[in-house]
């Protein structure tokens, strides 16, 4: 069995990366295929070299385009290739574009498709990622469900249960194995100058967020009272897309927001797992909190990470600036018990054991027919020959 791990963002590969070495490790065949949607060369690569990962087989570099021709040339191209490696898996991980459109190629080819993080659901249709969800598990072959919240999502709608898999998310598996790297490679509070525990991590990037004058306004102003309110430093490593957004409204970063360059996975890591809070609007953020036991407030007015929320540990305080100061003030005030809500570590060996399980499953499958066939072909040169 050969597989396809389609990815195109940076959080796909860090989630991804326990998957494809439990693939090393097991002995299936495999590649990877970034889409490029977002993609840096310099950056993206040394991402592959700080998670110790190869490069990319193919790249489609497509990011360059809007969203419409991302799509029709990411299926496309994908498709090609499925068919050109003859491949019997693709694998996707999330609801990006890159998810979407790898689903899509995979059906339109007859290859069987796998999405690891499905039933994820924050209920919200006018939320692009929403939308890529449904579709790619509705159309998905095996669904590997993260948490039971996601595992009943998706029988709620109706999917067929023999195509749920409950495995929990790699999220775990990816902090784990990745802090251990980061410890011989980096130390980001020497480089910053910070002591541990006593500051605040910041991240906004969402479009729904900083794409809207009064939702950005009301994230910077709300940090600030955060700063003012407990008098130590907030480290926003800033997204390009948000530093385009506060110069386009003409807006000012206040001076409790110490504002730097976005950083490499393993020094952002490091940084996440000795805040005090982290204050962000990041899906993958909200879970890598609950994974390091550090404090979260979530920036948006949803989340399709509720279990946080539902445990005391993540607060969801949209983008009014008081309600984002009295969500820090709370979630740092509160006793908190932290459940392992995603999982133990191990769902990237469970998803890879299942598909050497489908593979041993599928050659059987083949015997049987081989076997029958010969069968059929004797009992016909018996027939002919009466």
């Amino acid at each position: 069995m050969k597989i396809a791990i389609i990815l195109g963002t940076r959080p796909e590969i860090i989630k991804m990366s326990p998957i494809i070495r439990a693939c090393k490790k097991f002995g299936l065949k495999y590649f990877i295929l970034h889409t490029g949607q977002h993609y840096d060369y310099e950056l993206d690569k040394k991402f592959f070299e700080d998670l110790e990962l190869e490069e990319p087989k193919y790249n489609l570099n497509v990011g360059k385009n809007e969203y419409r021709k991302q799509i029709g040339m990411m299926v496309k191209q994908i498709g090609k290739i499925l068919l050109s490696e003859k491949v019997d898996l693709a694998l996707v991980q999330g609801d990006t574009n890159s998810v979407l459109a790898g689903a899509l190629a995979a059906k339109k080819v007859r290859v069987k498709l796998g999405h690891h993080e499905a039933g994820l659901r924050s209920h919200d249709l006018s939320m692009l990622e929403e939308n890529n969800r449904i579709i790619t598990d509705h159309i998905s072959d095996y669904l590997f469900a993260p948490t039971k919240d996601a595992f009943r999502n998706l029988n709620d709608e109706g999917i067929n249960g023999n195509r749920i898999f409950m495995t929990g998310n790699t999220v775990v598996d990816a902090v784990n194995e990745n802090l251990v790297i980061a410890v011989k490679r980096v130390n980001v509070h020497e480089n910053l100058k910070l002591e541990k525990g006593n500051y605040i991590v910041a991240t906004a990037h969402r479009s729904e967020n900083v794409d809207k004058l009064e939702r950005l306004k009301g994230i910077l102003d709300g940090l600030s009272l955060v700063g003012q309110h407990f008098q130590i430093p907030i480290i926003y490593p800033m997204h390009p897309r948000t530093a385009n957004c506060i110069a386009k409204f003409g807006l000012t970063v206040p001076p409790e927001i110490t504002v730097i360059k976005p950083l490499g996975y393993l020094e952002f890591l490091q940084l996440e797992a000795n805040a005090k809070i982290i204050i962000t609007d990041s899906g993958g953020l909200q879970e890598e909190a609950c994974v390091l036991k550090v404090p979260c407030v979530t920036m948006r007015d949803n989340t399709e990470r509720p279990e946080g929320v539902e445990a005391g540990i993540n607060i969801l305080a949209g983008t009014e600036p008081k309600n984002i100061l009295a969500a820090a003030k709370r979630i740092v005030e509160k006793e908190k018990i932290w459940p392992e809500l995603y999982g133990d570590g191990l769902a990237a060996e469970r998803i890879v054991k299942f598909i050497k399980k489908e593979k041993m499953r599928r050659w059987k499958n083949w015997q049987i027919y081989l076997n029958l066939r010969n069968r059929a072909g004797k009992l016909l040169r018996i027939i002919k020959l009466k």
